[in-house]
């Protein structure tokens, strides 16, 4: 079931008059309703994945008392890692062992070797590597004595399920989720109001922004030889801010949708693009995928606390991990690893470091946009030749692109009001922004100025969001 729906908008509303309606103090049967309304979101997509979903559940409930139960450290650890195991195992098998086994065929090929590899054409579970993700780290602080193992399985399962983010995140941690599943909501018109702000914003930034440039992006990333390097640079420059009012986009609709209910998730998202470094970038970037890399395996690997070459190291393992969670691809590899790569010589170099203002300060983030704009193609590119013809026709001699007018305007327009809505935000988090003696009409006013430009000039084909495929 996707956000952008009409099966959705019409789920959405009698979850939320459902769940009013059961009083607060009834919190178990809150959450059993949650459960279960989180669970027949899930199986809109393909309900036999269903099974995937409760079997990760039952895997990390049982290692978290596993591990509270046992007194040995050895066997502590022993459940953990039979629990880490089990689930990597199914998201490598459906997710990475097509891959895997062909690339492993390739290289016997070469080596003068033949090997006959059974493929399994599997259906990719969706959210397998948020909700993965999620469960490991609950399993991860159980073990290291942050996190109290949950004993009410309703309330665990509903954890790992929640529908709001239970497909593309954010990725949430138990210590910040869990306990407001025991918390009681109650109707409040801000909770309503506020999330229904960041709800259609989210939405204009899918429908207007992300699927405005995407119509461009699509067609040169999808037929690279019948376009010029002018193509290639328009492109470019549009697929950043495509994956950013997708995912973004997505994300504020999880924010808003919970919020409705009483429930805060965390920002996903804090203006990227005005980053200052690339390190900076992915403090901005995705933040709860960020923040649980650097929690379970940059830190674990010793982080910046060892030799500089180390640390080198331990960022391009980081990273490239992250470059494969998006996808079993080479591109989503090698993606990782420029990242790695720039993140690195930012800490060798120095670079990475703030304190720049005024004009420095511009330039160090225009600087940051090309390069991670550049990584990006890599990122979009079907294959690796694609992502080199276009790196090739990046800087070649340039062509005019050919972009109609109304699509010109449509994404100029959707830029615009993107750009200054965070510019109202940045006024606002400086205490810039001016007081309005009007706020309640303000408000009405933006709410029917989001609904009309997204009747306007959203693309209302129920496209699905980039992040449901990893």
């Amino acid at each position: 079931m996707l956000f952008n729906s009409i099966s959705f908008l019409l789920f959405f509303p009698i979850v939320c008059l459902i769940y009013f309606c059961i009083p607060a103090s009834r919190q178990r049967a809150r959450n059993l309703f949650l459960l279960g309304a989180s669970y027949y979101f899930y199986m809109n997509w393909e309900p036999v994945y269903a099974l995937l979903l409760l079997t990760s559940t039952v895997l990390t409930y049982l290692a978290a008392l596993g591990i509270c139960f046992f007194q040995s450290r050895m066997w502590k650890r022993a459940s953990l890692v039979l629990c880490v195991i089990m689930n990597l195992a199914g998201l490598f098998l459906f997710k990475y062992y097509d891959f895997f086994s062909v690339n492993v065929v390739i290289a016997l090929q070469r080596l003068g070797l033949s090997l006959s590899v059974p493929k399994f054409t599997l259906l990719l579970p969706v959210g397998i590597s948020f909700y993965t993700f999620q469960a490991l780290g609950y399993s991860i602080d159980v073990y290291r004595g942050t996190q109290k193992a949950e004993r009410d399985f309703p309330t665990y399962a509903l954890f790992v399920s929640f529908f709001p983010q239970l497909v593309a995140g954010p990725i949430e941690r138990s210590c910040h989720l869990l306990p407001q599943f025991r918390e009681h909501h109650y109707f409040q018109y801000e909770n309503v109001m506020g999330g229904f702000k960041m709800m259609l914003w989210g939405y204009f930034m899918k429908l207007v922004l992300a699927d405005r440039c995407g119509l461009y992006v699509d067609a040169v990333f999808n037929n690279v030889a019948m376009h010029n390097g002018g193509a290639y640079l328009l492109a470019s420059f549009l697929f950043p801010f495509q994956i950013y009012g997708d995912f973004a986009g997505y994300s504020l609709i999880a924010i808003g949708v919970a919020r409705v209910m009483g429930f805060r998730l965390m920002e996903n998202f804090h203006r990227p693009y005005f980053s200052c470094s690339v390190e900076e970038f992915w403090h901005r970037w995705h933040i709860s995928l960020s923040t649980w890399l650097k929690d379970y395996i940059y830190i674990p690997l010793g982080g910046s606390r060892v030799s500089p070459r180390r640390c080198c190291f331990n960022l391009m393992v980081t990273f490239g991990i992250s470059g494969l969670w998006h996808g079993a691809n080479w591109t989503f590899f090698f993606w990782g690893i420029l990242h790695g790569a720039m993140v690195s010589i930012e800490k060798m170099t120095g670079l990475g470091r703030a304190g720049h203002e005024g004009l420095g300060r511009l330039i160090r983030q225009f600087a940051t946009f090309v390069l991670v704009s550049l990584a990006w193609v890599m990122f979009r590119a079907n294959n690796l030749a694609d992502a080199m013809e276009i790196y090739e026709g990046l800087f070649a001699r340039q062509a005019l692109p050919s972009i109609t007018f109304s699509m010109f305007t449509e994404i100029t327009l959707a830029l615009t009001m993107v750009l200054l809505v965070v510019w109202r935000e940045t006024m606002a988090e400086f205490g810039l922004r001016s007081c309005h003696r009007h706020p309640v009409i303000e408000s009405h006013v933006q709410i029917v100025a989001i609904i009309a430009s997204i009747l306007l000039f959203g693309v209302l084909d129920g496209d699905q969001f980039i992040y449901f495929q990893f």
